[in-house]
């Protein structure tokens, strides 16, 4: 706010030149501008005048006086919206119910607007409970030594943020490879316990092969592990910066509070930079919230905790997807070996599906041949009965 004020009254800037400068809307601006003025303050602002007592003069609790309306609770207001099909219409009727003679509702969802200004960003956003889960990796690596080579790596950490509570996961990953990618999805979903419905990611070349404004291409195995657990990719918009605020501020607040801390250190394995970022995550999510009663763990288990889906069985098994085309030995070459499928696919082309064990090849979605997965090269795979009567031969060929 200071900055703002410096702004308007120290450079005479505009509003709008102000609000690209602070990051901020131009009616944010011109709000705090207005409100300045009715607080009688004026440039420069005193020596002592902090930012905690600036935003208190400008942003006054509303006093209840003797005889005067009840005021609602804000702090109750903005963790039930985030529970689903909960509504401000839904919580003036409620809060009416408690209090005839209280605020009527355009003056109660206003009051409630005035508050959430005065959050945090990031809690601002209103997300239902176990809805989303927002991922990314932080823009900063941090080096690590191998201890069997000594030579110096940098590891990436990996980034998952719940929408409605902010509780967050992360772990070093030694590269951002689409197996890595997808680990530490199963991974975080295992640390919290459940699984979101959807899954926003920042259009990570990982996860999402072309972004576009209305439908990114969604990398195949990405699908089907989100398949795997019920839930959903929906990839950040592009030239929509609100889809992204949420896991942007995750990363910022990972660099801060963890990264930050690490920095003087030496690590020796992956192992010793992961149980570090497992203990500054731990003070992360416990950390009293400055405006609002709480911290990320709190409301986990309050809202997204007991919304989030239940984990499956079983753990997502990594799987590669490729196309191939079958020879006219009705045998398609996936990583220099040759596995067969029916004799009618010969010259099609169909997907493969690679796991560490198994190699599937489907023609239009339907499985036509399952193989145990052969590594070297040159080695071929036959099943028999793929071939009509007449026409097996040698393999080889």
């Amino acid at each position: 706010m200071k900055e703002i004020l410096r702004l308007r009254w120290g450079l005479g800037l505009g509003v709008r030149q102000i609000a690209r400068s602070c990051s901020v809307s131009h009616s944010t601006v011109s709000e705090v501008l207005a409100r300045a003025e009715t607080a009688g303050l004026s440039w420069p602002l005193p020596e002592d005048l902090d930012e905690a007592t600036l935003e208190a003069m400008l942003y006054p609790a509303p006093s209840q006086t003797k005889g005067s309306k009840p005021l609602p609770d804000m702090e109750y207001i903005h963790k039930e919206l985030r529970r689903k099909g909960v509504t401000l219409q839904l919580l003036w009727e409620e809060y009416k119910q408690a209090h005839p003679d209280g605020y009527q509702r355009s003056q109660f969802c206003q009051l409630y607007r005035d508050w959430a200004k005065t959050i945090d960003v990031s809690m601002r956003q209103i997300h239902i409970a176990g809805e989303k889960m927002f991922v990314d990796y932080a823009g900063q690596k941090v080096p690590v030594i191998e201890l069997s080579t000594g030579e110096v790596r940098e590891a990436s950490v990996f980034i998952a943020v719940l929408g409605a509570s902010n509780y967050t996961y992360a772990e070093p990953t030694w590269d951002q490879t689409l197996e890595a990618w997808i680990s530490a999805h199963v991974r975080a979903f295992e640390f919290f316990g459940g699984v979101p419905r959807v899954i926003v990611p920042d259009n990570l070349k990982s996860g999402v092969k072309q972004p576009d404004y209305y439908e990114p291409d969604i990398n195949l195995t990405y699908q089907e592990m989100a398949a795997h657990y019920n839930a959903v990719v929906l990839p950040a918009r592009v030239r929509k910066p609100k889809d992204k605020a949420k896991v942007e501020e995750a990363v910022q607040n990972s660099e801060r509070r963890i990264l930050a801390r690490l920095r003087n250190r030496t690590f020796f394995g992956l192992a010793e930079l992961r149980e570090a970022i497992r203990e500054a995550l731990e003070d992360l999510n416990n950390r009293p919230f400055q405006k609002m009663d709480g911290c990320r763990r709190s409301l986990f288990l309050s809202l997204d905790k007991p919304a989030l889906q239940p984990l499956p069985g079983t753990r997502y098994e990594f799987a590669l997807w490729k196309k191939a085309r079958a020879n006219v030995d009705y045998h398609v070459e996936v990583d220099h070996n040759y596995y067969s499928v029916p004799y009618q696919l010969a010259r099609q082309e169909v997907e493969v599906r690679l796991t560490a064990s198994t190699v599937e090849v489907l023609f239009k979605g339907k499985r036509m041949a399952s193989h145990r997965r052969l590594y070297g090269k040159g080695q071929y795979s036959t099943l028999k009965d793929q071939y009509g009567e007449g026409r097996l031969g040698n393999p080889g060929w």
